[in-house]
């Protein structure tokens, strides 16, 4: 098990990483976008998913009304990055609002946009993208009505920069990264290890219990609930993925799949594992199952030779799908971008009910420096069980604009339980 840092060392993390996104990353994408303002507003208890990821580690949430300006004045200048608060927020955003001078901290966010007379004011608003929708309604409202119209007429979606500022790791981010995901294979590794699991005894649902169990013990997060599931040769059909699998006793011969995922230093995991419980005499699993988990890792492959700058979504779904028929699988893709949240900002790579492609979410092209969870399975006959089976995959990876490599690795063999 990788050493879990302590929260006063997640903390400063936090706080050293959050200084750097905002000399490299915000300038980036304002200037990418070509954006000169750059509006963030929440109240308590009702955090944009983008605030809460520019508060400093100290900041539980917003507090009362948190009005964040970013501005670039496309000269080249460093980027000010302002709070209209009462202090300071962290060692990014620097007080920006006197309220002995001006009481009314709408008004004083007027000034400070009028003082700057920005051409594009960009609001995290958004049709389809529900991390790059933080604004509240009544937010919206006041800051319209509080503009004067030449300036209420510039107020865009901060769509695109909502979704860079949250998809986009550092290298620094992707050095913990690794021991993020460390953590978690390990967790999955005792998982599906005699450890916890006795054949005839132990059950599905006692292996999730002890995921859940092994994370909360270490001070991790769990953003779902984890699944644990067994296919075997016998009175089984894949179950649908709208439902979840009931709890079973796992018996020799099994071939379980769990899927995991925890959170730490605010980046997220999620893992899709595979292992077989070994009959009485077996040292190994059998060869066709060894086959098919193959047959799941040429899936993946297949997707990620696919990645490219600027390509869609639904371009790296399409063209994997067709690559995997062509092989002779039968592939069905899930993925997803990961990072701050589990299902992260970024493309859409297919879902499981939307073969065909997603629209406008599948639509947003690749950028480097970011990270996805490679979800996905393809459905394997097993001639011995006279059956098909679902091979199930996950694991995350990172793209960096030229190649892509999964952050700690991935499975290469079926873990065996004894």
């Amino acid at each position: 098990m990788p050493a879990i840092l302590s929260l006063e060392q997640q903390g400063k993390l936090h706080d050293s990483w959050l200084s750097e996104r905002a000399k490299t990353v915000l300038p980036m994408l304002m200037s990418r976008e070509g954006v000169a303002m750059w509006i963030i507003i929440s109240r308590e208890y009702n955090e944009d998913p983008v605030l809460k990821t520019m508060l400093p580690s100290k900041w539980m949430g917003a507090r009362r009304t948190t009005m964040l300006v970013i501005y670039d004045d496309g000269e080249g200048s460093e980027l000010e990055t302002l709070a209209c608060a009462r202090y300071d927020v962290g060692d990014v955003f620097k007080k920006a609002w006197d309220p002995e001078k001006q009481p009314d901290q709408w008004a004083a966010l007027r000034e400070i946009i009028e003082e700057r007379n920005p051409d594009r004011i960009a609001v995290n608003r958004s049709e389809d993208f529900g991390l790059a929708d933080g604004i509240s309604s009544w937010h919206y409202d006041k800051l319209r009505e509080t503009l004067p119209e030449h300036l209420r007429s510039r107020l865009i979606s901060g769509e695109k920069l909502a979704i860079g500022w949250l998809e986009t790791r550092l290298p620094s981010e992707m050095t913990v990264y690794r021991q993020v995901m460390g953590v978690a294979h390990t967790i999955i590794a005792e998982a599906f290890s005699n450890k916890v699991i006795t054949p005839g005894v132990t059950t599905t649902d006692d292996v999730v219990w002890y995921m859940r169990e092994r994370a909360n013990k270490l001070g991790l997060g769990i953003w779902f609930h984890p699944t644990v599931d067994v296919q075997r040769a016998e009175n089984q059909e894949l179950y649908a993925f709208s439902g979840r699998p009931d709890a079973t006793v796992i018996m020799p011969g099994d071939l379980l799949h769990c899927d995991y995922g925890i959170t730490y230093c605010g980046l997220n995991t999620d893992t899709q594992h595979n292992a077989y419980v070994l009959k009485p005499g077996e040292t190994e699993a059998p060869d066709y199952l060894v086959r098919a988990f193959g047959k799941g890792m040429r899936t993946m492959d297949i997707l990620t030779e696919q990645f490219e700058n600027g390509r869609t979504g639904n371009e790296l779904l399409a063209r994997a799908l067709v690559q995997g028929k062509d092989e002779g699988l039968r592939p069905t893709i899930y993925t997803h971008p990961i990072g701050y949240h589990g299902h992260g900002a970024g493309p859409t790579v297919g879902l499981w009910d939307q073969q065909e492609g997603v629209p406008v979410r599948g639509d947003y092209p690749l950028h480097p420096n970011t990270a996805y969870s490679i979800e996905l399975n393809t459905k394997v006959r097993i001639d011995a069980w006279d059956k098909d089976i679902r091979m199930m995959m996950e694991e995350d990876g990172f793209w960096d604009g030229e190649k892509f490599r999964y952050i700690d690795g991935r499975q290469t063999e079926l873990y065996l339980v004894r």
